[in-house]
């Protein structure tokens, strides 16, 4: 179509008013739909340790190495600190002497156990039987704790294998005998701590909720 200078003027001029108008529209008419139309803000999270349950993993992981510690409800420090506790439990449950008073053998303990544990400690340590038989024998134990595998994983707690190994004298007799044993370390409040400890495969304690 041939449009002379006067009728392309009025093409134009009439394209403006509509285009504006369409614009002043827009800008005051109600939408229904406008918590969809704006964009939300993205909150980063605040880091606060592992989440239990974990957080999991949402994107493809493939075959290569990822995160393990974002699918278990416990970091890696946590799995050090909690290994680490278990060990020294067992290595001192397992060191005692004679002529040592009760006192001290379980202010050793003390720090690693949760106060539940520590009573029930504090019971079979005084007990007068216990100590006039180590004291009729002279009996010396001196204990190492080897860390063997983990057992169990729950939301709370972890369950270590842990092996006894001694050296006892007794009547001036030394032997060294070795014991494997099944070690609850918790959470209590904001520490880990032993809860429960069994010789192993008499049956294990499981979370602790």
């Amino acid at each position: 179509m041939n449009l002379d200078d006067r009728q392309r003027r009025m093409l134009f001029g009439g394209l403006v008013v509509v285009l504006a108008a369409i614009g002043v529209y827009l800008t005051v008419a109600p939408s229904g739909h406008d918590d969809d139309a704006k964009p939300r803000p993205t909150v980063s999270p605040t880091p606060t340790g592992p989440a239990s349950p974990p957080p999991g993993i949402s994107g493809t992981v493939g075959s290569g190495p990822f995160d393990i510690y974002r699918l278990l409800p416990f970091s890696q420090q946590e799995f050090g600190t909690a290994a680490d506790v278990a060990q020294r439990f067992v290595a001192a449950y397992g060191t005692y002497r004679y002529d040592e008073p009760a006192d001290a053998y379980l202010r050793r303990l003390s720090g690693l156990v949760t106060d539940d544990l520590g009573n029930q400690l504090r019971q079979g340590a005084a007990s007068p039987g216990l100590q006039q038989e180590r004291t009729a024998h002279k009996v010396v134990a001196t204990s190492g704790a080897t860390l063997d595998r983990i057992s169990d994983i729950g939301d709370n707690s972890l369950i270590f294998l842990v092996t006894a190994k001694q050296e006892v004298t007794r009547d001036g007799h030394t032997a060294r005998p070795s014991q494997q044993y099944a070690v609850t370390v918790s959470r209590d409040g904001d520490a880990l701590r032993v809860y429960a400890f069994e010789p192993a495969g008499t049956g294990q304690q499981g979370d602790t909720g």
